[in-house]
């Protein structure tokens, strides 16, 4: 599947900003089931720097320097991508739990793909005992890694409603968890923090999901959008599988990632500093159109 991907991030500033400086992770990643074809964002105003890194977890990170005075900045990102990957079944084999969590905290490496990075508590993902023993029950004795993941993941999908309103991203996940409230990235944290309480290396992925609309309605423009979901390690041979608890789904091809990482902070994709305004509008539209 060919994708084209429009992201589109506006601010508003009650008053004039003097100075911003900017941290981009827009580029879809390249490798895994996709293929990055091209990748482009126009900002306004002009930057005057503007320069591209790989972070610690090998994502593209463009940072961008704004010294002329402004009211409103527009990020304007654009991609196309190839979206083939492969679909893994929820009832297919896996190795037990208990085995591959051994086997995680047995790596030797610190690389970025290591499962040891993602066993532990990170920013936003405490590891709580509640939420350890709320995981805890999808995992019996011996149970095996991928059905003990796609149990939880269809759990948070039944027992929590999407809202919102109901958080943002400074919300605690206690206060997540016990209201049970919330949106795609409080899911992904729910689920991460449950398995690294139980010992398995889970990981934050940031990117986005093609919504297909109802029979006899045209897609609307701007209706799609950011996603998140999380990738969990499933022993050596299987590495890392994703399941998106939003939606209890083993992602597919309908899903394309932008970056991974601990939680949200590592994989944001846009966040800086600005000099100059008190109150400031965020509008986001995303459009994943499909090419025939």
């Amino acid at each position: 599947m060919i994708y084209d991907i429009r992201h589109l991030t506006s601010y508003s500033y009650e008053s004039p900003v003097s100075f911003a400086r900017c941290s981009l992770r827009l580029e879809p990643k390249n490798g895994d089931g996709q293929q990055l074809i091209s990748h482009a964002i126009e900002i306004r105003p002009r930057p005057a720097e503007r320069s591209i890194r790989r972070d610690f977890y090998g994502t593209p990170t463009e940072n961008v320097l704004i010294e002329t005075a402004h009211r409103n900045l527009r990020i304007d990102s654009r991609s196309r991508v190839v979206v083939e990957r492969r679909i893994l079944d929820r009832a297919a084999g896996s190795p037990p739990w208990e085995q591959v969590r051994d086997l995680a905290f047995a790596a030797a490496s610190l690389a970025p793909s290591s499962p040891v990075g993602y066993v532990f508590a990170s920013k936003l993902v405490p590891v709580l005992p509640p939420v350890t023993a709320y995981a805890a029950s999808s995992f019996p004795p011996g149970g095996s890694i991928l059905a003990g993941a796609a149990d939880l993941m269809r759990r948070i999908r039944n027992e929590f409603r999407y809202d919102p309103k109901a958080t943002a991203i400074s919300t605690p996940l206690a206060e997540v968890f016990q209201k049970r409230h919330g949106v795609c990235q409080d899911f992904a944290h729910v689920m991460i923090a449950g398995l690294r309480g139980i010992g398995l290396p889970a990981a934050y992925v940031s990117g986005y999901i093609r919504t297909i609309p109802p029979p006899g309605k045209a897609r609307m423009q701007g209706a799609d959008a950011t996603h998140a979901w999380v990738a969990v390690w499933c022993g050596g041979d299987l590495g890392w599988v994703d399941f998106d608890p939003t939606n209890d789904l083993m992602v597919a091809n309908d899903h394309i990632v932008l970056a991974m990482g601990r939680d949200f902070s590592d994989v944001s994709p846009v966040d800086g500093v600005i000099v100059g305004s008190h109150q400031q509008k965020l509008r986001v539209e995303v459009d994943v159109v499909p090419v025939e």
